[in-house]
């Protein structure tokens, strides 16, 4: 606070004729200039005037600087001019990039001498030359991480040619988190602002580590076309903004915008940040920056248990129970049993139990009977290698279908016919178009449903606030638990053999299984709590069950899915869907469902829908 408070006082004491007079005129024009436009995160106020994204009022010189850019602007030519007594909390050195900005538009040549030794050594070491934009791909098994990430690494000049690039820095932004959140109110948070939002500037080693290993994340290294000056004129604008909160929201003011707006900042004639007025899922970022032709090149990372994975695909169950006990007793090796192995399937199973406890080792402390473990591993390896690693590149995440989706179905509910209207603002189900997203991956955000029935009879038929799935699938070697959470409103068999509005929230946990190349199984036991006008408590409890079959096939996405839930107040309900999508073009599919109910209180009945639908952004 100190630093950006600092030339107030100095102000005061020092003569206000200290900075020379400007033509209004020209700082008016030079507060419209879209970098200083960018150098304070301004965007246009829905009433009208600009409002900055900083919600942190110590980045501003000016009162009303969040508000006013051209205050903003005086109030920092004025300070430039602060006497040099205030040393390394001078705007000279709190504001590296207005500075060098305003002394060129403004002919600036006798400001006073600063040495900023903070900054300079801290450019130095960052020593900016490119700029590559990294994507961990969604991870199923993390709430917050289903959407992806993306960051920035800062290489230097020698990185591209020595290969050195886990020795440079990686700007990022994400939440800022004191104390220890579970899962579950990490996202309600995110998705409420209920956490600041900070830019930091960290060893790529670490971020890497993190997401790679940590997080058991692909990662996505898209190398951008921006020059050494372009470069440096970002990580300049990264030192104004240390501690500085910004607030933070899951779906649009997030780490992908943010940097977005750090783009901008490098090349002021990009504009990324118009193009997502309502939600910026990381994938769409990616397009956007892929769209504007700052992609150089791609390369792609596989995360360690995608390369664990793929390292015992080729075993049978046989060989992977024997990674089990090589990983665990690495004097199973002289097992007569194992060496009897022929030598190619031998090295197999032994570097695939190597990875397997590096893999386990992620996160946990040292531990030095494992370390002895993972030392004999490599030893035999050493005496014995695996032919190296190929893991074939999945599809581009930015190649995936677009993230918000409308909806126009016609079906018919027993004898009546009827007409469904939808939106979802984000993001990917089951069923959906399948490119570039993992089989079991669901996460939708905002969904509504209406329906016309015959008769001009409106209703809301659904009102999702979130359905999180993450199916995925188990094997002799990994034994992730599938899971899913999800609440809103929804309609249900009711009393009067019609459909009774409820809101709910229900989630549940299990197993999924890899029944076939492209086809799981999954089953979930479930718990469920509702209010329902057609029950005489104001909530009801109850328990269940929720188990089926997803099948990637030529056509798209097949499904067959049965629920159950038993109340406590003797209710049953159960239902059993099928649903197969065509994919008609990347965004563009055609789905049909059939859906049979049961309920103690209603007749059961038939439900059949056909469905278009088209997703863009």
């Amino acid at each position: 606070m100190l630093k950006r408070l600092a030339w107030l006082a100095l102000c005061v004491c020092a003569p206000l004729s200290a900075a020379p007079h400007i033509d209004p005129q020209r700082l008016q024009q030079l507060a419209n200039d879209p970098f200083w436009i960018s150098l304070g995160h301004y965007e246009t106020a829905k009433l009208g005037g600009w409002r900055s994204y900083v919600s942190d009022r110590k980045f501003f010189l000016a009162a009303d600087g969040n508000e006013h850019p051209d205050h903003e602007l005086a109030a920092t030519v004025q300070a430039l001019y602060a006497p040099a007594s205030a040393g390394e909390q001078h705007a000279q050195c709190v504001y590296p990039s207005r500075t060098r900005w305003l002394k060129e538009q403004l002919k600036l040549s006798d400001l006073p001498t600063l040495d900023c030794a903070e900054f300079k050594q801290w450019f130095k070491d960052v020593s900016p030359d490119s700029t590559v934009m990294i994507f961990p791909a969604a991870y199923l098994n993390s709430p917050s991480s289903m959407f992806g990430h993306t960051l920035l690494r800062i290489d230097q000049k020698e990185a591209k040619s020595d290969k050195t690039s886990l020795l440079s820095y990686a700007i990022n932004f994400g939440a800022y988190i004191e104390g220890s959140d579970n899962s579950i109110l990490y996202a309600w948070k995110g998705l409420m602002g209920g956490y600041p939002g900070l830019f930091a500037m960290v060893p790529y080693q670490e971020k890497l580590s993190e997401y790679r290993s940590l997080e058991n994340r692909d990662l996505w290294e898209y190398r951008l076309n921006l020059t050494q000056e372009e470069t440096a004129r970002m990580v300049e604008h990264v030192w104004e903004l240390k501690q500085i909160k910004f607030d933070y929201f899951f779906f649009d003011e997030n780490c992908s915008y943010r940097l977005l707006e750090l783009l901008q900042v490098a090349r002021p004639g990009l504009r990324l940040t118009e193009q997502f007025p309502l939600t910026a899922i990381p994938t769409d970022t990616v397009k956007a920056v892929k769209d504007a032709g700052l992609v150089e090149s791609i390369v792609y990372r596989p995360s360690r248990e995608r390369e664990l994975l793929s390292r015992a695909e080729p075993l049978n169950p046989e060989e992977q129970q024997w990674v089990l006990k090589v990983s665990a007793d690495q004097q199973q090796l002289q097992d007569p049993a194992f060496k009897s192995q022929p030598r190619d399937r031998q090295a197999l199973i032994i570097d695939a139990a190597y990875r397997l406890e590096r893999y386990r080792a992620n996160g946990q402390e040292r531990d030095p009977q494992r370390a002895q473990r993972s030392f004999e591993l490599l030893r035999a390896i050493n005496r014995n290698p695996a032919p190296e690693l190929d893991i074939p590149q999945p599809g581009l995440p930015e190649n995936g279908h677009e993230s918000r989706t409308w909806q126009l179905g016609v079906g018919t509910r027993g004898d009546k016919a009827f007409g469904e209207y939808g939106l979802r603002m984000a993001y990917h189900d089951l069923n959906d178009n399948g490119e570039s997203f993992p089989l079991g991956a669901q996460i939708e955000i905002l969904q509504l449903k209406l329906r016309q029935y015959e008769g001009n009879d409106w209703q809301v038929q659904q009102l999702d606030l979130a359905t999180i799935r993450s199916l995925t699938p188990r094997n002799e070697l990994l034994q992730p638990l599938s899971w899913q959470v999800t609440g809103g409103l929804e309609r249900v068999p009711g009393k009067h053999d019609d459909q009774t509005l409820v809101s709910h929230v229900n989630g549940g946990g299990g197993g999924t299984w890899q029944l076939a190349d492209d086809v799981l199984g999954f089953a979930l036991g479930t718990v469920r709590v509702e209010h329902n006008n057609d029950f005489a408590g104001f909530i009801a409890p109850a328990a269940g069950f929720n188990s089926g079959v997803l099948w990637k096939n030529p056509l798209g996405n097949f499904s067959l899915e049965a629920k159950g839930d038993y109340f406590t107040n003797g209710e049953v309900r159960r239902s059993l869907s099928l649903n197969q999508q065509w994919e008609l073009s990347r965004n563009l599919g055609l789905r049909l469902s059939a859906q049979r109910e049961f309920s103690h209180l209603a007749t059961a009945e038939n439900e059949v829908m056909l469905e278009m639908k088209w997703y863009h952004y």
